[in-house]
């Protein structure tokens, strides 16, 4: 499959290495130019290239860029066919992000990005940490693979994000519509929480919406407050077990 991906923070880059050892013929784009893409991100076979010859001739465009820039790439996001799978990883996070006043009156955070690039989205690979995601992908079968949700009202445009979800280690796990994709965001039982997919069903069903928001900001204060100086830092398992404690 010829992927596109925009955007090479944690997320982008794991995605980078894991599509195209995968096999896919993976183009990859930042905001600063091809020429600061490092070769480990490039050691399985991706090209690094322009934000404009990354979304040419692909059948797959993946967003993997902070929720408050989106808007900024919807003429760019234009000129991609409209049969064209578009995937977006990113989260709602105000301190980060700036107040959204749609997503704070309660708009499902994938609704409001799907409004600002003016067509539909799959929302795919948003509920895991980027340590767990580079560390514990696993072969088909594995008793501890972690499953992940994957939303979007074009079933065909959910299997391709779905079996992509598994290329790169993952099971994936159909969350239905964008409408339900709540279910997923930050302060959610399966956010974060590194679930099997045994676990998964039962983690979207208990989601509160009304709680995200809550939990979301206690979880990064209570993140925060374990910052140092360097080695007092909480380390990369801190994060599962501080959602586990507060979204489940």
């Amino acid at each position: 499959m010829k992927i596109g991906i925009l955007g090479t923070g944690h997320i982008g880059k794991t995605l980078v290495r894991r599509l195209s050892a995968a096999g896919h013929d993976v183009k990859v784009a930042n905001s600063r130019g091809p020429e600061t893409i490092g070769a480990d991100v490039l050691e399985h076979g991706g090209r690094a290239v322009t934000a404009a010859e990354a979304v040419a001739n692909v059948d797959v465009v993946i967003l993997s860029i902070p929720l408050n820039r989106l808007a900024g790439i919807a003429p760019l996001i234009a000129s991609v066919p409209a049969e064209t799978v578009v995937i977006d990883t990113s989260n709602y996070y105000p301190a980060r992000d700036s107040r959204i006043d749609a997503i704070e009156a309660g708009q499902v955070e994938s609704l409001w990005v799907a409004e600002q690039l003016g067509r539909p989205v799959v929302k795919a690979w948003n509920s895991i940490g980027s340590d767990s995601f580079a560390k514990k992908a696993r072969a088909p079968g594995s008793p501890d693979r972690i499953a992940l949700p994957v939303a979007g009202n074009s079933e065909r445009e959910r299997k391709v994000g779905m079996a992509l979800v598994d290329d790169t280690g993952f099971d994936a796990f159909d969350a239905g519509t964008l409408a339900e994709s709540w279910r997923q965001q930050p302060g959610a039982p399966c956010y974060g929480t590194d679930l099997t997919r045994e676990q998964m069903a039962s983690a979207l069903a208990a989601a509160e919406r009304a709680r995200l928001p809550k939990r979301r900001d206690l979880a990064v204060a209570a993140f925060m407050e374990r910052l140092g100086d360097g080695t007092t830092n909480p380390d990369a398992e801190y994060g599962v077990r501080l959602s586990r404690a507060l979204y489940m």
